[in-house]
């Protein structure tokens, strides 16, 4: 692996479980970073269609490298997935500041395994491990008796109650407690809404661990390129992708330039979807639109462009993958 860099790079996990707000902090912070600087972020998706770069795009003023690794938790298969990623984005960028945010079911602790090895201690400096929690989740055995949920706050350095305008008072008190009950009292709490995360929060050290023997066993050295995933479409212009791990399910699709949906047929099918997640970058009749849902509640806004359009859903059941597409295609415009 040649890397030429000055310097190492000031590099910040943002992890979360679903809906916590990731992608929104990240927004936040591109568009209070330094116009002056350039800063790259690395995006792991659980689906496989890739849409959180298109999210992301246009967020901060000055250059913003963006690149994704779709398709489940991007440390697993001893870190491959992200190494490469990682290696071309650095390549590529030279960034001044490197953000990498993990899937919400992704393994924050092998995701900071990967960015300690030794081959990249002189290429990145880790910073703050910042972790997005609502704090009304908590009293749902489903996120907190889930063991991705729960090293996601055990590996933070700083931890970051979003939603604070939905709270009822006694919840981030019952996060406290919560904490306080996971050994995680000392852990700096910060609650914010709209992922208002302040860029001074990325600036502390996360602890090096000593992972030399573990390097040896599973650190592939990557040299030259890597194999692209294949986005070429099918006869009918559209691909769907499923994928299932710890107990959720995605479904994604991506469509052809040639789809242009009706906005307001397409806002009133997500809107009535059962799932836990919706992410969306989509081609409609009013230009792009990036939808986004957590919590039952849709937002859409508008994009300046996209090459095709990608919808994604997570949910906890398995989701009836044929009546939806037959249900998105009937929000396409006749041509």
């Amino acid at each position: 692996m040649n890397l030429i860099i000055d310097h190492p790079i000031p590099t910040n996990v943002i992890t979360g479980f679903l809906g916590a707000g990731k992608t929104t902090a990240i927004q936040a912070l591109l568009r209070d970073k330094p116009t002056t600087e350039r800063w790259a972020v690395l995006v792991n998706e659980f689906g496989d269609v890739g849409i959180d770069a298109g999210l992301l795009a246009g967020a901060g003023e000055g250059e913003v490298f963006i690149r994704e690794v779709p398709g489940g938790c991007m440390c697993c298969a001893a870190g491959l997935p992200m190494q490469v990623a990682l290696n071309q984005l650095i390549s590529a960028a030279k960034p001044a500041r490197l953000l990498i945010e993990p899937t919400g079911l992704g393994h924050p602790k092998e995701v900071v395994k990967v960015l300690q090895q030794p081959e990249y201690r002189a290429v990145l400096d880790l910073r703050a491990v910042i972790t997005l929690v609502d704090a009304r989740k908590i009293v749902d055995p489903r996120y907190a008796g889930h063991d991705t949920f729960r090293q996601q706050l055990e590996v933070a350095d700083c931890i970051v109650a979003n939603k604070q305008d939905l709270y009822e008072a006694e919840e981030v008190e019952g996060l406290r407690v919560f904490l306080d009950d996971m050994g995680l009292g000392e852990t700096p709490l910060h609650v914010v809404s709209q992922g208002a995360v302040k860029p001074e929060w990325l600036a502390a050290a996360h602890p090096r661990s000593d992972v030399e023997a573990e390097a040896a066993a599973c650190m592939a050295i990557l040299e030259g390129g890597v194999h692209a995933v294949d986005e070429s479409l099918p006869a009918e212009g559209f691909r769907c992708t499923t994928r299932e791990q710890e107990g959720f399910f995605s479904v994604g699709w991506i469509f052809g330039k040639d789809f242009v949906f009706d906005h307001e047929r397409l806002y009133l099918l997500l809107s009535g979807v059962d799932a836990e997640r919706i992410k969306a970058v989509v081609l409609t009749n009013r230009g792009v639109v990036g939808f986004n849902m957590a919590d039952g509640v849709l937002t859409s806004l508008p994009l300046a462009q996209a090459d095709d359009s990608r919808v994604e859903l997570i949910t906890r059941h398995k989701p009836d993958c044929v009546q939806l597409e037959r249900q998105l295609l009937d929000c396409v415009v006749d041509s």
